[in-house]
């Protein structure tokens, strides 16, 4: 099997390889398994033809679902698309339990730097927010939230998080992590307000959420100081290091635990295989979330590597609770 891809890679090489992938004379390509939308992207925009041919895209991030949501919205998605990032086997697992392990190693393995005492500054209290929260106050760190939803702030505060805005504490944060999916969350007036010293670095999708480019100024030096770690040096001598030049830092940095890895990749197999098999007028040209009975299974898969044994309902409170006693055990609606 054919792989386009390697360590190092430069954003146009990026492109290349997907290039590459969609557009092989040897083969038809008949499924779209992509991260951040851009292999449906260039599919869409260079080979309509090909893209024809296709009978589904399986997308797992934030930002590749918002772009398939817009083509579904403006009547350009042509394909059948599974939604996997929001499947609950994506969201509370891997978006959850990955940063969790993952934050505190990449921190060290870069910086060295101790954790207890420090002043954390999250951007985002979503799954990815929450696991990075978890782990930092599990060390000893004064951790502090932004956040825009006041569901996901009121949860935070429940966790015993203080909600503020990125302009109340950005002067005396140490580390600041960026965790929203969105874009220009930290810019450069917010970098120029820290504190010498401070980390800086991103664990939300893609590298949009740091506005790098707004460093790389001739008023400011960059200092490679080791692998993955930059540290830009101001005129007055001031200097935050940046790490992995805001590209996600655990899958930069640290060693992504293969465990949440599997849930993930189970979750993304059965949706290319549901939409393969799928019979004629199953699914539209639409965004779908995977159906609840396949996340069980997702998870079902996992449950005998901890010998984990699950409770069977009986007929009668199968009946009481309206329920097969096969699952699914739960509404599509249910956020678990």
């Amino acid at each position: 099997m054919p792989v386009f891809a390697w360590k190092g890679e430069s954003e146009q090489d990026f492109w290349w390889c997907i290039d590459q992938c969609v557009s092989s004379e040897s083969w038809q390509p008949n499924m779209i398994l992509d991260d951040g939308g851009d292999a449906t992207h260039l599919l869409l925009k260079r080979y309509p033809a090909a893209s024809n041919l296709i009978k589904g895209i399986v997308e797992e991030s934030v930002t590749g679902v918002h772009r398939l949501y817009q083509l579904s919205k403006a009547g350009k998605l042509t394909v059948p698309a599974m939604n996997v990032n929001d499947s609950v086997t994506k969201t509370k697992f891997d978006n959850l339990y990955c940063p969790r392990e993952t934050i505190v190693d990449a921190l060290k393995r870069t910086t060295d730097v101790m954790l207890g005492g420090k002043q954390v500054l999250i951007c985002g209290y979503g799954e990815v927010g929450k696991g990075c929260a978890a782990a930092l106050k599990g060390v000893g760190a004064i951790v502090y939230v932004t956040e825009i939803d006041p569901i996901c702030a009121l949860q935070c505060c429940m966790d015993g998080f203080k909600v503020v805005t990125i302009n109340d504490v950005i002067r005396q944060a140490d580390i600041l992590i960026t965790a929203t999916g969105n874009k220009d969350v930290v810019i450069r007036e917010h970098m120029d307000r820290m504190k010498t010293g401070a980390i800086i670095c991103n664990m939300g999708h893609s590298n949009t959420e740091i506005d790098v480019q707004s460093l790389r100024t001739p008023d400011l030096t960059w200092e490679k100081v080791r692998s993955q770690v930059d540290s830009i040096v101001w005129p007055d001598g001031k200097r935050i290091s940046l790490l992995a030049e805001g590209r996600l830092v655990n899958l930069s940095c640290s060693a992504i635990p293969s465990f949440v890895v599997s849930i993930t990749a189970t979750t993304q197999a059965l949706a290319l295989i549901e939409l393969f098999n799928a019979p004629s007028g199953r699914y539209k040209s639409d965004v779908y979330l995977l159906p609840k009975k396949m996340d069980e299974y997702v998870a079902s898969l996992h449950l005998p590597t901890f010998d984990a044994h699950l409770t069977e309902l009986t007929d009668e409170q199968a009946k009481y609770m309206g329920l097969q006693k096969t699952g699914p055990f739960k509404p599509q609606y249910y956020r678990y």
